[in-house]
């Protein structure tokens, strides 16, 4: 591995600014963020960037490397080409606040509008439940989601045509399906996925699915069978009548 690199770093703020190339050392096992750390403490005191745990488990560190969004602590430097200069700068689906940080605040606001986890009626004597196991099995990788908000970020309904106002995005599908999938779970947010959260704008690219760090099959296991479940409900007559009579 060289023995320095160079990246083209985005500084300014509220959206306007430009790339800084810096030049820093680097040595064998380092990650972006370690770069970008460097870099701060030598050459950009004042350069903002988001991180806490620097394990690849909080979502803070977000960003855009060389146009891809990943997390910046777990994109190695010998994955990366360095003998060009290594592009980081924010995520482009949220506001801008400075530097490599943006406002991620609108995300936890969609969370607050869905149905929350509504346990039904316990089947056992003890006051617990009797499910099987798979269905157990089913939700379980939903709930290895860190926020990231990769996912959000890379999607075209939000990034190219910013319809935060209709579309949840697939953070909230995978939140949702989580919640649907759950066989202790009794309530019923499938009109809700289709008014409010918008799941008719996907139109399954898979986009979302190639850029979780958790490995998540956000489009195969969560928004594909939500959209399902909206047929289901809303667009089979057959599914409609025995609805009626059940």
């Amino acid at each position: 591995m060289a023995e320095q690199a160079t990246f083209r770093i985005w500084r300014g703020s509220r959206g306007e600014g430009k790339f800084v190339n810096y030049t820093t050392p680097i040595t064998s096992g380092m990650v972006v963020l370690d770069a970008v750390h460097g870099i701060q403490a030598s050459d950009a005191n004042d350069l903002a960037v988001r991180w806490n745990c620097k394990a690849g488990k909080c979502g803070s560190c977000s960003a855009e490397i060389n146009g891809k969004p990943r997390l910046m602590c777990m994109t190695r430097l010998n994955t990366l080409d360095l003998t060009e200069p290594v592009t980081v700068e924010p995520m482009q689906t949220f506001p801008h606040v400075k530097d490599l940080v943006t406002d991620v605040s609108w995300n936890f606001a969609v969370k607050k509008k869905i149905q929350k986890f509504t346990p039904r009626a316990a089947d056992a004597a003890d006051g617990t439940w009797r499910v099987k196991q798979a269905d157990v099995d089913r939700p379980q990788e939903f709930r290895k989601c860190i926020e990231c908000f990769l996912c959000q970020d890379v999607c075209h309904v939000l990034r190219d045509h910013h319809l935060h106002d209709e579309f949840a995005g697939p953070r909230f599908f995978v939140y949702a399906a989580n919640l649907e999938m759950n066989p202790i779970d009794s309530g019923d947010r499938v009109k809700a996925i289709k008014e409010d959260l918008g799941i008719g704008y996907c139109n399954i690219t898979k986009c979302c699915t190639k850029v979780c760090p958790e490995e998540i099959k956000i489009t195969d296991n969560a928004i594909i069978p939500l959209k399902e479940r909206v047929v289901d409900d809303f667009f089979d007559p057959l599914g409609g009548l025995i609805k009626i009579f059940r």
